[in-house]
């Protein structure tokens, strides 16, 4: 099918889906500022030139609220019940925010590599050790915008409102140009504010892009991992409950490139897991989720997005 170019004429904007032409949304009335209790920058830090680092990318989630969300979705499960683990489709919808001289417009071909990658790490096609979490990936719909502002990630809530796409079920995309390497939202925010659910990604972390140690795709798979109610490997430190996942070691900092063998938390069993997609190793670094990530997203999904 023909994915066809969106234009912004007149202060009138025009969504162009892969096969379908609809009426742009109404944006919401979400505020500019970055919500403490929904926004959730799930990725990197300053991003620069040529390399990027994974540095601390978001609020501090304190043992309060941390306690709070677990009780919340234990409190769901026990009125929804637990679903079997099953092969579940998600739709993907992708949204191109290039800038008015097309810098940030990513090929057709980058856009179904990064669906591969989503499918291929989701799938544990990286790792004889990695889960297969039963998650698959669709591309649904691309929708291509040229608006300097909405490239360089200005006005984020009201063009997120104006262009997401399906429901809590789906993954909207937003490949911009920040200073991150990518931003998500939990899935238990989800009812509080829909308009801006979704993973905001560099355009240029996608398969084939320009940022050296992360342009395999791998942002995307760290962003999704939050979409779907992980965690940091590093959250809360060497202290329990950490990233609330049994099978993840302790870790105390987040990592930076691909140290075998680092131990962060020498009092607690195993190594640091640096090769865990939900770690802020470089793309080539990364190989797994883990079965209890997996059964945590499974349930995550039947809480919020089911």
């Amino acid at each position: 099918m023909t994915r066809i170019k969106s234009a912004a004429l007149a202060g009138a904007t025009l969504l162009v889906l892969t096969g379908l032409v609809a009426p742009a949304q109404a944006a919401l009335p979400t505020s500019e500022r970055v919500d403490p209790c929904v926004e959730h920058a799930g990725g990197t830090a300053a991003k620069g030139g040529s390399d990027a680092s994974r540095a601390l990318d978001h609020r501090e989630i304190s043992a309060v609220e941390q306690q709070a969300i677990e009780q919340r979705t234990t409190a769901i499960l026990a009125r929804k019940g637990r679903i079997p683990a099953t092969t579940i489709a998600v739709p993907v919808y992708v949204h191109v925010m290039a800038a008015e001289d097309g810098t940030g417009d990513v090929t057709d071909l980058q856009i179904d590599q990064q669906i591969a990658v989503l499918n291929n790490t989701f799938g544990g096609g990286e790792s004889a050790d990695a889960a297969k979490t039963g998650f698959t990936f669709t591309l649904a719909g691309v929708d291509r915008f040229y608006n300097d502002k909405w490239h360089g990630d200005r006005s984020s809530s009201k063009y997120r409102a104006a262009t997401r796409q399906g429901g809590s079920e789906a993954l909207n995309i937003w490949l911009v140009d920040f200073a991150y390497l990518g931003i998500a939202t939990f899935p238990w925010d989800y009812d509080r504010k829909p308009g801006i659910d979704g993973i905001r990604v560099a355009y240029d972390s996608l398969p084939g892009g320009t940022i050296n140690n992360y342009d395999l795709g791998e942002t995307a798979t760290h962003e999704a991992g939050h979409w779907f109610g992980l965690f940091h490997t590093f959250q809360g430190g060497c202290k329990l409950p950490g990233d609330e996942v049994g099978d993840t070691p302790a870790q105390a900092i987040a990592t930076n490139g691909c140290p075998v063998g680092q131990d962060s938390c020498p009092d607690q069993p195993g190594l640091d897991p640096i090769f865990n997609y939900m770690d802020y190793s470089y793309d080539s670094c990364y190989n797994q989720f883990t079965p209890g990530q997996s059964a945590r997203m499974s349930d995550m999904w039947t809480a919020y997005r089911a």
